[in-house]
């Protein structure tokens, strides 16, 4: 009889459940490749399991119970006991990272978290092993599939946020609570794990700035088609210059709405799907993308870790620089104004703008009267000056409304 390979599973809801099921189902091909027979030994819920007796019985532990209590107690217990980890938690891993990878390197064992981003998108492993020795530039992705997929069904119908929305949700690709995805928060906990990785610095989930789509209107959508772009909800991690930093580099971490031209790879994913562009002189561009949430693809990429720890590699190691994070990044704009129809309107703008230094690419202005509109697409200039623009364009007396933003991503591949 081969040799067992116990795992213990902390949480049965969507993905735990379907985790359990497709462990059952793989056990002959897993034991074909590992030498190893891998068995549950045992299942923690709110309501059966205990966690000392599962924890006695197991050479692996997978969590994905979600929260960071008591999921960060359970996992370093488990580190330091030398138990191997997989977790699909990013929460956990965007704060308390480093103490638990800290953890495992002392105890010798393996922590693994590649469903802890993008679903089955393996893009935690390209990062870690495929491009391990790279100079990583930038790291570009669609993160979450909830805001994908409304953003999607906003430019398909031409339907409002709250409309798009309520389908997600009756798919099954939005939460009964969809606050942290709508608002961003989930994609940033992912873009602090993919710049850890990808710059080999620490970075907390406090250090990431991030914007949600609430504020989306299906108006953005039908401008954002006159000037040829397509809206998505972009994580973006990169290197930049640091002007207080004697030349050195630092990084942006950030999440927020980003028009895109047609060229750009990330351009035309659609759909609950999630993608990741990484940057690097060495590669130019990659592109990994798939589908980013549901219990059995999130399973599929947690019992991948789950055979990657039965023939363990070395564990994820310690960070070798501490990068300052840069906050006043440049970029283009999107800009709405809703204004009241009178002489000069343009003119004024066009001063507030010039400024401070922002010039204007491209200006359609539609409307009369109190539907008068003026939508812009504006040059890169430093995040900083672009918001002093805009404090001085809100003061202007035919300003009706606050005006609105969206970044704009410029840079397109292959094209």
């Amino acid at each position: 009889m081969p040799e067992t390979f116990d795992v213990g599973l902390l949480g049965h809801g969507t993905v735990g459940s379907a985790f359990a099921e497709l462990l059952d189902a793989r056990t002959e091909q897993i034991e074909t490749t590992t030498g190893l027979r891998p068995r549950l030994s045992g299942v923690l819920t709110r309501s059966r399991g205990d966690f000392d007796e599962i924890l006695a019985a197991s050479d692996l532990i997978v969590e994905v119970m979600g929260g960071v209590d008591p999921a960060r107690e359970y996992v370093l217990r488990a580190l330091r006991a030398g138990k191997h980890v997989v977790t699909a938690n990013k929460q956990l891993l965007s704060r308390h990272g480093e103490e638990l990878w800290a953890a495992a390197r002392e105890h010798g064992v393996q922590l693994r978290f590649e469903a802890s981003v993008g679903g089955v998108v393996p893009v935690i492993r390209v990062l870690q092993e495929t491009l391990a020795a790279a100079h990583i530039d930038r790291v570009t992705g669609i993160v979450n599939g909830t805001t994908n997929f409304i953003l999607s069904e906003m430019a398909r119908t031409g339907e409002a946020f709250s409309s798009a929305l309520a389908e997600a949700q009756r798919l099954g690709y939005a939460e009964a609570d969809p606050t942290d995805d709508v608002n961003g928060a989930d994609a940033a906990a992912k873009m602090a794990i993919l710049a850890r990785l990808a710059f080999d610095t620490p970075v907390h989930l406090d250090q990431v700035s991030y914007e949600g789509i609430e504020q989306i209107t299906p108006d953005d959508l039908e401008y954002a088609r006159e000037f040829g772009l397509g809206l998505k909800l972009i994580g973006t991690a990169e290197r930049i210059g640091h002007p207080t930093n004697e030349g050195r580099s630092g990084i942006s971490v950030r999440v927020h709405p980003a028009f895109l031209y047609p060229g750009h790879p990330l351009a035309s994913v659609a759909g609950p799907f999630n993608a990741v562009t990484i940057e690097s002189p060495a590669i130019t561009e990659i592109t990994i993308s798939g589908p980013g949430a549901g219990g059995p693809q999130t399973a599929s990429a947690v019992l991948g870790d789950v055979i990657s720890a039965m023939i363990p590699p070395a564990s994820t190691p310690e960070t070798s620089q501490r990068l300052p994070v840069v906050t006043d990044v440049a970029s283009a704009f999107y800009l709405h104004l809703d204004v009241d129809d009178e002489p000069g309107v343009l003119a004024q703008v066009a001063a507030a703008l010039g400024a401070h230094g922002v010039s204007v690419k491209s200006v359609v202005q539609k409307g009369l009267g109190d539907q008068a509109r003026l939508v812009m697409v504006l040059h890169r200039v430093p995040e900083r000056q672009f918001m002093a623009a805009l404090d001085e364009i809100a003061d202007l007396g035919f300003m009706r409304s606050r005006p609105r933003f969206i970044r704009v991503i410029e840079e397109e591949f292959g094209v």
